[in-house]
């Protein structure tokens, strides 16, 4: 689309446009703003994002995202292995990590159950999550899901998955409003809610 910039212009708009809730006008207040920005300052922003893409990648444990083989959670031998906060997406789980009081560890699924959007079980990241709970003694999994249909429909499927092994569900208080996404709640709000988490398993 001509909007009568130069190319480059047009080029470094259409960018801004590929990221979410990022429309037109928007792009193209970024595009004209990073003009006025330092050569250096720009150098040092381009360098960032390639190395941010190039070395950021899903922890194999969890499935958080992080910059070095395991992320720091996993790797954190004062966290409560046995409890795991069971996520959409790493958004979610560094919502409760700026919340600061959450001392258990995560679960990222990358995704929720939708059959209407054509995505099962196996398209999200469950089958990590059985086998990690099958090494632990006595977990406990809290599902910090959103109250929508997929983050139901997700939840009664990971219920009936664990049924008879031993292994205690919550899920967070839902004091939250519903189909609120985590990662938008304050820290407060998040705090109360795994605190207050009520057992869903037999």
């Amino acid at each position: 689309m001509n909007r009568g910039y130069p190319e480059i212009l047009e080029q470094l708009i259409d960018f801004f446009q590929k990221f979410p809730g990022v429309g037109e006008k928007s792009a193209e207040r970024m595009a004209l703003s990073i003009l006025k920005l330092p050569t250096e300052e720009i150098e040092i922003a381009s360098d960032v994002l390639v190395k941010a893409k190039k070395t950021l990648h899903p922890c194999p444990v969890c499935g958080n995202l992080t910059d070095m083989e395991t992320c720091n959670v996993c790797t954190d031998s004062s966290r409560n292995q046995n409890l795991i906060c069971v996520v959409e997406d790493y958004k979610s789980a560094f919502a409760f990590e700026k919340a600061q009081n959450y001392r258990g560890v995560y679960h990222v699924l990358n995704g929720l159950i939708s059959p209407m959007d054509d995505i099962g079980a196996d398209d999200i990241n469950l089958d990590s999550l059985i086998k990690r709970v099958e090494t632990l003694e006595n977990p406990e999994l809290v599902l910090a899901l959103k109250s929508s249909m997929e983050g139901e429909t997700t939840t009664l499927y990971i219920k009936k998955i664990f049924e008879g092994k031993n292994v205690k569900i919550s899920r967070l208080s839902y004091g939250l409003p519903l189909g609120a996404e985590i990662d938008y709640l304050d820290t407060t709000t998040l705090d109360k809610a795994i605190e207050d988490r009520k057992q869903i398993s037999e």
